[in-house]
């Protein structure tokens, strides 16, 4: 059975708050805690996750109105 997205739509957000933390201790705190690759796969990885939730979203919603 299809999900209703809302795992993958849940793992977007804590990639994207891991990353968006990630960012505002370099810019506050000068500490970083992910390299430039990380966070280029960190903001990759959340991209795809939302993609997926938002299509697994949109199936549903067909679905129901089918």
């Amino acid at each position: 059975m299809i999900s209703s997205g809302t795992a993958a739509l849940s793992v977007a957000l804590v990639l994207f708050a891991a990353f968006f933390a990630n960012v505002a201790l370099g810019a506050f705190a000068r500490v970083a805690f992910l390299s430039d690759v990380n966070e280029m796969l960190m903001m990759f990885a959340a991209a795809i996750a939302f993609v997926v939730g938002v299509l697994q979203r949109e199936l549903r919603t067909k679905r129901k109105a089918e």
